[in-house]
């Protein structure tokens, strides 16, 4: 399981860390799947992902994942470079290219 954002242009923004199979996977190919769950029913969403692992985007983006996790005001991204750098965290911004619902 893993936390996400929706960027404004419908992407799915993703914060993993960069020695993670869904990183190495998404690195040798960025055609990815991903499933949201809900019950017994869930949404499975095909796209493209977007690697990015270099500022500013990259703080920028986990802040926006931070916030729609917590709840909270997005952190401002500077205060959380030495963080991303401690824990090498990066983003898969996942463009869906369809979506199956199940239920």
């Amino acid at each position: 399981m893993v936390g996400y954002a929706v960027d404004d242009d419908g992407r799915l923004l993703i914060s993993v860390k960069s020695y993670t199979a869904k990183w190495k996977n998404a690195l040798r190919q960025p055609v990815v799947s991903l499933t949201v769950p809900d019950g017994r029913a869930h949404l499975v969403v095909y796209g493209k992902a977007e690697l990015i692992s270099s500022e500013p985007a990259r703080s920028a983006l986990t802040a926006q994942v931070f916030a729609a996790l917590s709840g909270a005001p997005a952190p401002e991204p500077s205060s959380i470079v030495e963080m991303l750098e401690e824990q090498q965290r990066t983003v898969l911004r996942v463009t869906p290219e369809k979506a199956i619902f199940h239920s």
